[in-house]
């Protein structure tokens, strides 16, 4: 198909119709010259609106791989595979870097801290993966691309001096992912109904900002407050957070519907 035509068939537009068509020319890349060609980190959207789009175009899942630098990445790059290679082989082709940028524990450096050092050094965010803060220090995963440049020049992050080494994969940090559990009742299973409980706000504000292209759901826009959700669905929001309705019980006396809600904080 036209590449024109195949991204018009996405819908997408503006930035997001530009990335689809850098990815188009990434998967082209591998299939004629027959070597590897992967794309920057994408986000969690980006990376659905990559799959819609490898669907459309027919790209079978064994012509890729989505690659963050360790299992559970939010941020991916996409690997594509010339014919020859074996998809349990991208691994070894992988262009991800791992750093570890370490600080003097009282710092307490967040995130925002090293991604405005990165962005202040030029620094693109789609040269950068997940940013992993510990205390004490940060494991990041960047493109090879830019990862010397790091090594040698990166030295502070606001007031805080930084050390920056190259680690393996295997050594990565692991930060504690902080959550509550929630449980309440819900007319039904609508997204406005259950993202009320899940953003601690009114149904009616709820669905405003559903209509507003500000939520998410599995990492897609959705702007229908009238979406049915299902256990295992994650429900993001600009501004909110996330949460994943993590059990869909019975119906009370009252005709209310249990759930059971894993909030991210």
């Amino acid at each position: 198909m036209d590449k024109s035509k195949l991204l018009d068939r996405t819908g997408a537009v503006g930035e997001d119709r530009l990335l689809l068509a850098k990815v188009l020319d990434r998967a082209e890349q591998a299939g004629n010259r027959n070597v590897p060609a992967c794309t920057d980190f994408l986000s969690p959207q980006q990376q659905m609106m990559t799959l819609d789009l490898l669907r459309l175009a027919g790209i079978p899942e064994s012509g890729y791989a989505r690659l963050g630098g360790y299992s559970g990445a939010e941020r991916n790059l996409f690997l594509f595979l010339p014919d020859w290679m074996d998809p349990d082989d991208a691994e070894s082709q992988s262009p991800i870097r791992c750093l570890r940028a370490s600080f003097r524990e009282a710092e307490k450096l967040t995130h925002r801290d090293f991604l405005g050092s990165l962005m202040g050094m030029g620094i693109v965010r789609e040269k950068v993966g997940d940013i992993l803060v510990a205390p004490g220090s940060a494991d990041l995963m960047v493109l090879d691309t830019v990862a010397d440049f790091l090594l040698q020049s990166w030295d502070s992050a606001g007031r805080a001096k930084l050390t920056v080494t190259a680690i393996e994969p295997r050594s990565i940090h692991m930060p504690e992912v902080r959550c509550q559990e929630v449980r309440d009742t819900v007319s039904s299973l609508r997204l406005d109904a259950v993202a009320s409980t899940g953003f601690k706000m009114a149904r009616g504000k709820a669905a405003d900002l559903i209509t507003s292209g500000r939520v998410q759901v599995n990492w897609r826009e959705c702007t229908k407050p009238d979406k049915l959700l299902a256990a295992g669905d994650t429900v993001s929001a600009r501004g909110f957070g996330k949460f994943e309705l993590t059990e869909v019980g019975g119906v009370t006396r009252k005709g209310r519907t249990s759930i059971v809600l894993k909030r991210y904080v």
